[in-house]
């Protein structure tokens, strides 16, 4: 027995089946929309925590390198006015190293709020004093809290 050849209407036919219509690909992008929102959300969380957890870091890398200025300068450390500037040496490429946020360190020694030789402290995210979550102000009196 021999096959006809496909009618144009068959033909039709078929390449209707083998395609999504314009709700079935709606459906995908509205199902797809809501996917990404909800992974947006918990990203944007971690990045923010990850940031956090990067200054704190970066702030035990100043204390040794402020350690080293020490050691070569008999136990004394930089002023307030001199600034970490006055150890910019020590430091990796020779720069004076900021937060996760790219705000600068604000340094104080002696410390204010604990018995450390010095202080530093990041302003968080916004760069301003004060703040909570993201914004809230980091320092090194009070990393073996954090």
């Amino acid at each position: 027995m021999t096959r006809l050849p496909p009618t144009p209407h068959s033909l039709s036919q078929r390449h209707r089946e083998k395609g999504l219509t314009l709700v079935e690909i709606m459906v995908v992008m509205a199902i797809l929309g809501t996917i990404m929102a909800i992974v947006a959300v918990n990203v944007i969380g971690q990045l923010d925590d990850a940031n956090s957890s990067a200054t704190r870091l970066q702030m035990q890398r100043i204390e040794g390198d402020l350690a080293l200025y020490a050691a070569k300068k008999k136990g004394r450390y930089p002023s307030t006015s001199d600034g970490l500037e006055a150890a910019a040496k020590y430091f990796p490429d020779s720069k004076v190293p900021t937060d996760a946020w790219g705000n600068e360190f604000q340094y104080f020694a002696p410390a204010s709020n604990c018995s450390k030789a010095f202080e530093l402290i990041s302003y968080g995210k916004d760069g301003q004093q004060g703040g909570e979550e993201a914004n809230a102000d980091l320092s090194s009196c009070d990393e073996d809290e954090g």
